[in-house]
């Protein structure tokens, strides 16, 4: 039995209607026409072994799209003697799942043939619909085969991930989409031959690089360049580029890809490469994301990598975020861009970052030590009494601007929390707390911030 995902596929040759797109006729219906993927599914590999002999186990197929997860399942469910059923998360509920759940645990028992469940767009099922496959994964009544876009890590209850193999499928390279391509060109049977389309190198890579490593959409772009070019019968690199409004870039502003770009970003600023940073910087932005987050960032970056090394990070960061707002897409991208640009050939600290962290583990942690009276204010009499504000001294009384008094309490007396770097802005202050710990200890007797002198 399969369900109703793979009955195109299931159609003698010729059998296909001519509305069916290309993409969908153009599925490999072996794994020799597979193209990609070569470290799974290559001659001998493990995954390969266990399809062909029938003896494959749950997993999980994790991609991008257009690498082959949907493929691969349909190519099991022609070789596999064992029950397979298919349905997609998008359109299935727990009533399904209780329903072939029971299907399964039917044909193990009567039977003694086990099923095999694809579920498409696995990550799309909440905790309790994939809580639902655990009894009858771990009876055995079912071999599980998930696929999903989407890090499994996070989108897979880790009891069904315990108990699954993960496939990692690579997005296809350019030479293998123009492979893809060319297979379509030729073949008059589910392809494109039957139009006697001619088609140039630079275009079938131009629409490669457009892809972006799904094959879905090459073919896709194949398609509607041979129905423009009904006439001419030629494709070539300036009809393609004129089709190609917008280039496909892999993008989910709620899922992995995100978070790798947005780390991708962060990491090449901190590493001081305005290249990088620009360039990560555009593919988040050119994908779609949302400005104001790129621009939140920024401004966060400024404070945890830069700090005081140049306190004019900051400014730049929150400059660039206003300009953002005032004038919004596109025309704020180059601002956004300036400060990336700035924040990457910034001199770099984390001191500020390092101090709150240890301030705040201090604060949190630890006692909460009272403030020293000497610190306090004292705007009545019973507090004057209570010698609050006794012995504060007035830092402008000073000709040094610093006085000898201390302001932590007690228990944390002479700590560093901020410990400046040689580098940029804080060079200065670096030497401006030396000054101010001579100047101190020559007063006091002791070194506050414990300096070495």
């Amino acid at each position: 039995m399969t369900g109703s995902l793979f009955e195109d596929n299931d159609r003698g040759p010729g059998k296909q209607v001519a509305t069916t797109p290309l993409a969908e006729r153009m599925r490999p219906r072996t794994l020799d026409e597979f193209v990609g993927q070569e470290s799974l599914i290559g001659s001998g590999r493990p995954l390969r072994r266990a399809i062909e002999q029938d003896r494959l186990q749950s997993v999980i197929l994790w991609g991008p799209p257009g690498t082959g997860k949907t493929t691969l399942a349909r190519l099991i469910a022609r070789v596999t003697r064992a029950h397979f059923i298919s349905f997609s998360a998008v359109l299935s509920g727990i009533k399904e799942i209780r329903a072939v759940m029971t299907e399964a645990e039917e044909a193990r028992r009567r039977l003694g043939r086990r099923t095999i469940l694809f579920i498409d767009e696995i990550h799309r099922f909440n905790k309790a619909q994939q809580d639902a496959f655990l009894p009858r994964v771990e009876a055995g009544d079912i071999v599980l085969i998930g696929a999903t876009t989407e890090n499994p890590s996070f989108e897979v209850n880790s009891a069904l991930l315990s108990r699954s193999k993960v496939y990692v499928l690579k997005a296809l390279g350019p030479d293998e989409i123009v492979v893809i391509l060319r297979n379509a060109l030729s073949d008059s049977e589910r392809g494109l031959g039957a139009l006697g389309l001619q088609a140039d190198d630079d275009a079938l890579m131009g629409i490669a690089r457009f892809a972006n490593g799904d094959a879905r959409i090459a073919l896709n772009m194949l398609e509607l360049a041979a129905a423009t070019a009904a006439t001419s019968k030629r494709v070539d690199a300036p009809l393609i580029a004129e089709l190609a409004q917008h280039r496909a870039l892999l993008y989910d502003k709620s899922g992995e890809e995100h978070y790798n770009l947005i780390s991708a970003l962060h990491k090449s600023m901190r590493n001081s490469d305005p290249d990088a940073s620009v360039y990560w910087l555009a593919r988040m932005l050119e994908a779609g994301e949302d400005p104001l987050y790129v621009a939140r960032r920024l401004v966060r970056f400024a404070s945890e990598d830069i700090g005081n090394a140049d306190p004019q990070a900051l400014t730049v960061a929150v400059a660039a975020k206003d300009a953002v707002h005032f004038i919004g897409m596109p025309e704020g991208n180059t601002a956004l861009a300036q400060a990336a640009i700035y924040l990457a050939t910034a001199p770099k600290s984390n001191a500020v970052y390092r101090a709150y962290l240890d301030a705040a583990a201090a604060a949190s942690e630890e006692i909460a030590e009272p403030v020293p009276l000497h610190l306090r204010n004292a705007p009545t009499r019973l507090m004057k009494d209570l010698e609050y504000g006794k012995g504060y001294r007035y830092a402008h009384d000073d000709p040094a601007g610093v006085t000898a008094m201390e302001c932590l309490p007690d228990a944390h007396k002479g700590r560093r929390f901020y410990e400046p770097v040689d580098r940029g802005f804080e060079s200065t202050i670096r030497e401006r707390l030396r000054e101010w710990g001579r100047s101190r200890s020559g007063r006091a007797g002791t070194s506050p911030r414990g300096e070495e002198e």
